[in-house]
């Protein structure tokens, strides 16, 4: 038969998959010899069981029933018993830490005859406040009667004889809630508050086990992506009190301060209280390290504790407690949740103390919180007590507080004159460029978390919420509405770019602070790391904030992006008007320096690393503008004030799937002379640089190809004009090819074979062709999709693993199996999520590369792979193969 209930002491700290981690830790603390009130846990699968038919499995009643016997021998009282009575707290504990998303009851095990009891061997008033608690959990917990229904008599008994705390309260007024309360039971339920111990304790587990589905733990895992298959296991411990009297105290302490790291106990107690108290805010806790005044024994051996605990788990613990009769016992320990800023100064410091290895400080990171500690953030407290107008998708991080703008221009101006911009499209488009630079942070109603403005405001590490589709934004009047409420242009608005929300008026800020701990972890995630970490970088600074942070490279300089700037844009437009290659040639040779200058300063400030220079990618529409007004301006600067000339244009390149259309390796087939011109200026940096003593590494990636013979064209024409100008032998570059078309996937061993010297996944595009999404439009509908679990995740925020994972996957076989050395990575904007990135660990990739300010996040993820994981497995060429099963 199924074991499904182990006493405390027959499991240890090891066990948390089988009792949770309450139920392993209190367990282990059982067995080192610590003051735990007694009891017993019914395990997870216990709770998975019950779930899949809403009743107890087959054994787990005679189980219960014999650990019960066995608590009640060793405490030698009975459940039910009014002449010695036992009373137990039920409490959830699943294997990950999910604090208050679950639930718990106390005092279980009274009733009108048992109360009387309890009264004349402690003292009335304890024995009715606990039987007041009681009644109102049971009833909450058990039968869904919904809190606020006991809380609202309680307070107004209280407002009604001017009390200010529970403890003024007598033992007449008690014995009126409890009657009071157990009216409320029988009105909501149609049943009188049950008397038999035994039957609460059944219904009360049961409860427990139901609260692993109740809404807000779903969310709750939703958040922190717990699988839902866990179940949590439930634990039935006997009841000490911290509300008996003067002589008792109940509270919450961490051995380190969990939201600075600081090495000292930190925490909070409060006398002639039940923990309930401390945490729900009932009364003002007091300081723990004030207790030593009330309780100085108690406080000398609960500090002692702290100290064998930290020792025995190499962690800092989170520690409930009571004191009951100042004799003190430890209700439960626990790794203690923690800041992100915290979380670091932990873990250094703990491998310094040789508490831990460099292994597992890396492991207890979280790599996406990490990335709160790089960007500006609203004041917690602040942002607590604001209402959001709303909540959409948090496409790039950080907080950002300005007047709101509604187009490039009048944000340039507002900037110019001394205001800080919150830019508010519909959706963004290249040309809002100079909009988005001088923007605080920028909110759309449309769009993905892969949009043009998300991409780009993660590049310029600017705060962007995107797909905000419950505001109406008019540009032509300057204004948004939103639940009813219009803003114009200059009112005040607050962005919180790591959660999505956003709110009226000006929320306070704090600026972010990398210490010296923050560099030691990269560096270790760096040392221990088998994936190299490149960044996205269009221009010298974010090369230089690349490096900051240890970038090993550039992963993908996205040239389009150089072309938007106030001088560049115009002979871009020329050459896309010009008639016939000569004139096209004219413009690009404007383009030419500048795009040298460019070059040169990436290659000069990444010297010796690699970067990975994409040629042209998007179709040329996208560089004129569509309205009247502006392209009459374009045509006053490119086509004589024609601006039927313009028309023309923009109507000859119209496509009805521009991203599946005349753009990418397929503007350099048609147009040659582009990507010459682009290649050309490569070549010019580079032999600069060689001369400067420099190590330029250009890598030049061909975008969009489908074909090796369209691979091929461009190749040659990068290997002619390296000959040409004297760069062949003296410059070290390489020629790849993006993989971001299915069919580059399928046939990556002939595009291998045909010269490509490395491959970078450019999975925005390839997730697209490959689900047949739209980037742009798919927020409408994915999130539904997400919600109904047809997909885990947003497959444009984290890679589809068995879909495009599996392209993946059998690009880098085909690949390596006529390359066993190729460079293989992935330069979407997938590089900065940490699940992606241990998916690329664990199919073999050479590297990956995100936006600058998110490759902290990547090494950190990287260095866990490895450690996870141990190093990729080879597998034979044209396979698609099993991934490896995780060593931790």
């Amino acid at each position: 038969m199924t074991k499904w209930v182990y006493f405390f002491g027959e499991t240890t700290k090891k066990d948390k998959l089988l009792v949770g981690g309450k139920g392993a830790n209190l367990s282990e603390m059982t067995n080192i010899g610590l003051p735990i009130p007694q009891g017993y846990t019914v395990s997870m699968a216990a709770s998975v069981a019950f779930a899949k038919g809403n009743q107890w499995p087959a054994g787990l009643a005679e189980q219960d029933k014999e650990c019960l016997a066995r608590l009640e021998k060793i405490s030698g009282k009975q459940l039910g018993n009014p002449a010695n009575p036992l009373l137990v707290s039920v409490r959830s504990g699943s294997s990950i830490s999910m604090p208050g998303m679950m639930d718990t009851v106390l005092n279980l095990g009274l009733n009108d005859e048992i109360v009387e009891a309890l009264g004349k061997q402690a003292s009335p008033r304890f024995a009715y406040d606990s039987y007041r608690r009681f009644i109102m959990m049971f009833s909450d917990v058990v039968k869904n009667v919904h809190r606020e229904q006991f809380d609202e008599p309680l307070w107004a008994l209280k407002k009604k004889k001017g009390y200010s705390n529970d403890t003024e309260m007598t033992v007449d007024d008690l014995k009126y809630l409890c009657n009071l309360y157990k009216g409320i039971y029988k009105k909501s339920t149609g049943e009188a508050f049950p008397t038999d111990a035994r039957y609460q304790l059944t219904e009360a587990i049961s409860a427990v086990f139901r609260s692993w589905n109740n809404p807000r733990a779903i969310k709750y895992r939703e958040l922190y992506n717990i699988p839902h298959d866990l179940g949590t296991a439930v634990n039935v411990q006997a009841m000490v009190y911290g509300n008996m009297g003067n002589d008792c105290a109940t509270g919450v302490a961490f051995t380190r301060d969990p939201s600075t790291g600081h090495n000292a106990r930190y925490g909070e107690f409060l006398p002639n209280a039940q923990g309930e108290d401390v945490v729900a805010g009932v009364r003002t806790p007091i300081d723990l390290n004030d207790m030593k005044k009330t309780f100085p024994e108690c406080s000398k051996q609960l500090f002692d504790i702290f100290t064998l605990l930290e020792d025995h788990y190499a962690d800092m613990q989170d520690i409930e407690f009571t004191i009951e009769k100042n004799k003190l016992y430890i209700l439960q320990t626990r790794n203690g949740k923690r800041t992100a800023g915290a979380a670091v100064k932990m873990a250094v410091e703990m491998v310094e103390e040789g508490r831990i290895d460099k292994s597992t400080a890396l492991m207890r990171l979280d790599p996406s919180a990490i990335d709160t500690l790089l960007h500006k953030q609203l004041d917690a407290k602040a942002a607590k007590n604001a209402k959001p107008l709303g909540k959409a998708l948090p496409a790039s991080p950080g907080a950002a507080v300005g007047q709101v703008f509604f187009t490039a221009d009048a944000a340039v101006a507002a900037k110019e004159s001394g205001k800080k911009v919150i830019l508010v499209r519909t959706e963004t488009s290249p040309e809002d460029i100079t909009g988005m630079t001088a923007s605080q942070g920028i909110l759309t109603a449309r769009g993905g978390m892969t949009s043009h403005a998300a991409v780009v405001a993660r590049g310029m590490n600017l705060p962007c919420i995107c797909g905000a589709s419950d505001i109406t934004v008019d540009e032509a009047a300057k204004k948004f509405t939103v639940g009813g409420k219009s803003f114009g242009e200059g009112d005040h608005l607050s962005l919180d770019g790591n959660t999505g929300k956003f709110y009226a008026g000006k929320l306070p800020v704090q600026d972010p602070v990398l210490d010296d701990n923050f560099h030691k972890i990269l560096k270790w995630a760096r040392e221990i790391s088998s994936l190299q970490v490149m960044a996205n970088g269009d221009n010298p600074k974010d090369a230089q904030v690349a490096l900051g942070f240890g970038a090993q490279g550039i992963g993908l300089c996205r040239t389009e992006h150089m072309f938007f700037g106030a001088d560049r844009i115009l002979p871009m437009r020329e050459m896309i008007i010009a008639k016939d290659e000569a004139a096209r040639k004219k413009a690009l040779a404007k383009l030419l320096p500048i795009q040298r200058s460019d070059f040169y300063g990436i290659l000069k400030e990444m010297s010796g690393k690699p970067v990975i220079i994409r040629l042209i990618d998007p179709p040329l529409h996208e560089f004129l503008p569509h309205d009247d007004k502006e392209q009459q301006e374009v045509a006053n600067q490119v086509a004589g004030g024609d601006i039927n000339v313009i028309k023309a244009k923009v109507a000859s390149l119209h496509e009805f799937n521009p991203m599946l259309g005349f753009r990418g390796c397929r503007l350099g087939v048609v147009y040659p002379e582009i990507n010459e011109m682009q290649v050309r200026a490569i070549f010019e940096a580079s032999l600069a640089l060689v001369k400067e003593g420099k190590q330029p590494r250009p890598q030049i990636e061909v975008p969009l190809v489908g074909h090796v013979k369209e691979f091929g064209i461009i190749r040659d024409m990068i290997k002619g004009l390296a000959k040409e100008m004297g760069a062949e032998g003296k410059v070290n570059y390489e020629i790849g090819t993006m993989v971001e078309v299915p069919r580059a996937a399928l046939r990556a061993d002939e595009l291998a074979a045909g010269g490509a010297q490395f491959m970078s996944f450019g999975t925005n595009d390839l997730t697209q062709m490959t689900c047949g999404f739209s980037r742009d439009d798919s927020g409408v509908f994915l999130k539904h999709y997400v919600a109904k679990k047809i997909y885990k995740t947003d497959p444009f925020a984290s890679v589809d693993q068995v879909g495009v994972g599996r392209l993946m996957q059998l690009c880098v076989s085909l690949a390596r199996g006529v390359n066993s050395k190729i460079d293989i990575g992935i330069c979407g904007e997938h590089g900065g999520d940490p699940d992606t990135v241990e998916f690329c660990h664990r199919i073999g990739l050479s590297n990956v590369s995100c936006s600058p300010y998110r490759v902290p996040i990547a090494q950190v993820a990287a260095a866990q792979a490895a450690i996870k994981y141990g190093p990729p497995q080879v597998n034979p060429p044209g396979t698609i193969f099993a991934l490896t099963r995780a060593k931790l």
